[in-house]
């Protein structure tokens, strides 16, 4: 669609995975799915951590804030996409596009920082267990909390605001299924110079520290772990760490693959591996520690069947009110 004679677009068109009509409800199916199992994975987790006194310590708190984390930046993205599968209309107003990039890369950074505090737990776990406590303490936990929210909400505000100041004179057609930075960025008829230069310095930094943190973590712990001299020693401190690793390669690759690159380099190849990281990682997250968490799995029992108990307590309560009605 043509905009050649505006300076300040009022909407802009979300291209989607496909532009195919018969795609699209079988993609709208397949989403739907994905969201519920998002939503419910992560907040199961969420309940088991906070239900279960054995889960009670800074790695499954970190772990509760995550989950939460995923929920929110899924339900930023894939709502508004799920609408724009079985409407003809794909659009989305400048703000809600602005407002949209911005909950994105808050809860994204905040996935970031949060996996760079959980690898930091599961250093002084290993490397420093006596102090563990001391050291990952309320107080602690909190402060990197903190810190984590208010790096990530400062971080977005400052690309949208740049984002805001462009012009859009070119196109209104964005070739993704949200507003995303780099095809948003695609459509500017002023320079993006400015956006390029921050993107390369402060939003390098930001995913570089909490990367650093993580690599630092796990070569401290790779070293500690070769000097315990049993085996099975060796299994139990790598298995408290296998599934954090997962998610930090399935997330931190996602990311590398679409932002350390040119913005002329942008393509449609680019969309497919966004999905990794907003739809597929926070649906992944929930099985991934449970499955491979033995405090985690047993957590979830305990809570599924107290879940079942209620249930049932409560099936039978209304059975026996019917009964003496």
């Amino acid at each position: 669609m043509g905009m050649s004679n505006l300076t300040r677009l009022h909407e802009f068109i979300l291209l989607g995975l496909s532009s195919r009509p018969e795609d699209q409800k079988p993609l709208f199916a397949l989403f739907l799915i994905m969201y519920l199992v998002t939503l419910m994975g992560n907040l199961l987790i969420i309940l088991a951590i906070h239900s279960d006194p054995q889960l009670q310590n800074p790695m499954y708190f970190f772990l509760s804030i995550l989950s939460f984390a995923d929920i929110c930046c899924t339900t930023v993205i894939v709502p508004k996409m799920l609408v724009n599968f079985l409407s003809e209309k794909k659009t989305i107003s400048y703000t809600e596009c602005l407002v949209q990039m911005y909950f994105f890369l808050v809860f994204g950074n905040m996935d970031s920082y949060l996996l760079a505090a959980m690898a930091i737990d599961r250093y002084v776990a290993i490397c420093n267990p006596l102090h563990y406590v001391t050291v990952m303490n309320h107080g602690r936990c909190m402060l990197l909390l903190a810190l984590s929210t208010a790096f990530s909400y400062l971080h977005s505000l400052l690309h949208v605001l740049l984002v805001n100041r462009l012009t859009f004179c070119a196109s209104n057609v964005i070739h993704n299924f949200f507003c995303d930075v780099n095809p948003v960025l695609k459509l500017a008829c002023s320079s993006t110079s400015v956006n390029a230069v921050v993107a390369m310095t402060e939003g390098l930094v930001s995913v570089m520290v909490p990367s650093v943190c993580i690599i630092f973590s796990y070569l401290k712990i790779l070293i500690a772990v070769f000097k315990i001299p049993s085996v099975a020693g060796k299994r139990k401190a790598f298995s408290t760490c296998s599934s954090h690793l997962t998610v930090v390669t399935l997330f931190y690759g996602s990311i590398c693959c679409v932002y350390f690159q040119p913005l002329s380099s942008y393509t449609v190849k680019d969309r497919i591996v966004t999905v990794n990281y907003t739809v597929l990682t926070p649906m992944l997250n929930p099985f991934i520690y449970s499955l491979r968490n033995k405090d985690m799995k047993q957590g979830l029992e305990k809570l599924i069947s107290r879940i079942r108990f209620r249930m049932n307590r409560f099936s039978t309560t209304n059975s026996s009110k019917i009964r003496g009605a």
